[in-house]
């Protein structure tokens, strides 16, 4: 059996907890409408929440941020038809403090709306497909947002950029394996 208090044990161990510590967080939070927030769009912006929605990719874990005067406005998840509808009545889940979070914790077609009345028919509503490779309303095609779209600079710090593909997501998990199995080794006396 290993000398829990050798140096070389002590040396593992350490090196063990900074791989840990290295490991990125891969979730990501997204404020909805980026600069123009959770409100009303404007008249000449009135795809404001399509177009955004079409720009971000969601993984599980993610979460969005809405961002509102709680006076004025509320989020509610809604079903597909009471989305379509505009139908306030009976939603999934109803928030209004003005900071309010939701995370993605399944697959699935999520529809949010404004709770005040007339704020959903002024197309204050986001639809997000997510985990089928489509992040858009389908009513909007490709071309509805043009390939050179302006850049804003923001006025409270940075927007998260995406996350980075998928091989490299998986290189700390890869490199914490190799790394318990030469601790194994070493500690069993075989390396």
């Amino acid at each position: 059996m290993a000398n829990l208090r050798s140096p070389r044990f002590q040396l593992l161990l350490v090196l063990q907890v900074l791989m840990l510590i290295q490991s990125k967080v891969l979730c990501y939070q997204y404020k909805v409408g980026d600069l123009d927030a959770w409100g009303i769009p404007t008249s000449t912006n009135p795809e404001v929440y399509t177009k955004w929605s079409k720009t971000h990719e969601f993984k599980m874990g993610d979460s969005l941020l809405f961002l509102y005067p709680p006076s004025q406005d509320s989020v509610v998840q809604v079903t597909a038809q009471a989305y379509t509808s505009c139908n306030l009545k009976d939603p999934i889940l109803y928030m209004n403090n003005g900071n309010s979070l939701f995370n993605f914790t399944s697959l699935g077609d999520f529809y949010f709306t404004s709770g005040e009345p007339g704020h959903c028919q002024k197309n204050q509503k986001l639809h997000i497909s997510f985990g089928n490779g489509s992040a858009y309303s389908p009513s909007y095609g490709p071309s509805a947002l043009p390939d050179s779209a302006p850049s804003y600079p923001t006025v409270f710090g940075t927007i998260p950029a995406p996350p980075s593909s998928a091989p490299s997501q998986s290189f700390p998990v890869l490199m914490v394996a190799v790394i318990g199995f030469v601790v194994c080794s070493l500690l069993s006396g075989n390396l």
